[in-house]
């Protein structure tokens, strides 16, 4: 215990466990938050997950900031944004620091999205490919 301020004792909070959540719970809980979207989004957020699932299938799927997300050893290495939760045009495919794009002094890290077609789907497949390597 410390002292703060007029001598009232701070107790120091433990952190608190984090919950545990199994593989399967949390690919449910995503497939779950995208069949929650309207159409284009939920469109776009089924075809991403088969990708990124075919892709690269070390990455975990979870709900991150109540978004689909697959990450790497618990960290986020890629996510969909639904482009309603931010009231945009579109939907966004992000990739954290965890991904290994770099790419000189200067790469994108997030993509929007408004379709899928064949050529998208292969550029997607190739920066996840590429972002777990």
């Amino acid at each position: 215990m410390t002292e703060g301020i007029k001598g009232e004792k701070n107790l120091k909070k433990a952190p608190r466990p984090k919950p545990r959540v199994d593989m399967e719970d949390a690919e449910t809980a995503v497939l779950a938050k995208i069949a929650e979207m309207p159409e284009s989004d939920r469109v776009l957020g089924d075809r991403l997950h088969a990708i990124i699932k075919a892709a690269a299938p070390t990455l975990s799927p979870k709900l991150w900031y109540g978004m689909p997300a697959y990450a790497r050893d618990g960290k986020v290495v890629c996510f969909f944004q639904s482009a309603e939760k931010f009231k945009t045009r579109y939907a966004t495919l992000g990739f954290m620091h965890e991904a290994n794009l770099d790419d000189g002094a200067l790469w994108p890290t997030a993509f929007a999205l408004k379709e899928l077609n064949a050529a998208a789907e292969a550029t997607i497949t190739a920066l996840v490919k590429k972002a777990v390597n």
